[in-house]
């Protein structure tokens, strides 16, 4: 189940006919509208079959799965987190990867010094930030913007970071 990528949670129900909202965090919801078929849903990652997906709105999907059939069905899954296989993601453009890609880099200085580990990505509502762990250390938090994050070499296992006064005290 490793090759699994969190695409979003369930939210309320939609309509009486057990359609569902999906709360999507997907850059390509249009890719998977045309070709998802199977979510994996839960803490279980139980497959489901996909029937039925429209954009709703941005960000907010609909979702009819086979195996529910009604509102009350529907209104079990509320919360539950939605899992698709990385084969059915969009493909990557070359300047593209996903975040779990990033997960064990290790994060050094545009200089060369050793920062730590990227041990998780967080999102937020201003971006993303890179928990870097260091050896004796607290955590290390970097904003995943331009101005720190130069280079990404996921073939070297690298995160390069140019550092500011401050950022990595």
């Amino acid at each position: 189940m490793d090759d699994l990528l969190y695409i979003g949670a369930l939210g309320a129900p939609f309509g009486v006919r057990g359609q569902i909202k999906l709360h999507s965090i997907s850059s390509h919801p249009e890719y998977l509208i045309r070709h998802l078929r199977t979510v994996f849903i839960g803490p279980k990652r139980i497959p489901h079959q996909v029937t039925r997906l429209f954009l709703h709105k941005p960000g907010l999907l609909i979702i009819q799965l086979q195996s529910v059939t009604d509102r009350d069905a529907a209104a079990d899954l509320r919360g539950a987190e939605v899992y698709i296989a990385a084969a059915d993601a969009a493909p990557l453009a070359a300047n593209e990867f996903f975040y779990h890609d990033l997960i064990g880099l290790h994060a050094v200085t545009d200089t060369g010094d050793v920062i730590g580990k990227v041990r998780e990505i967080l999102e937020t509502g201003a971006g993303e930030i890179a928990v870097i762990a260091r050896d004796g250390r607290p955590d290390a938090l970097v904003p995943m913007v331009r101005d720190f994050i130069i280079a990404i070499d996921l073939g070297g296992r690298q995160l390069v970071i140019r550092p500011i006064d401050g950022l990595l005290d």
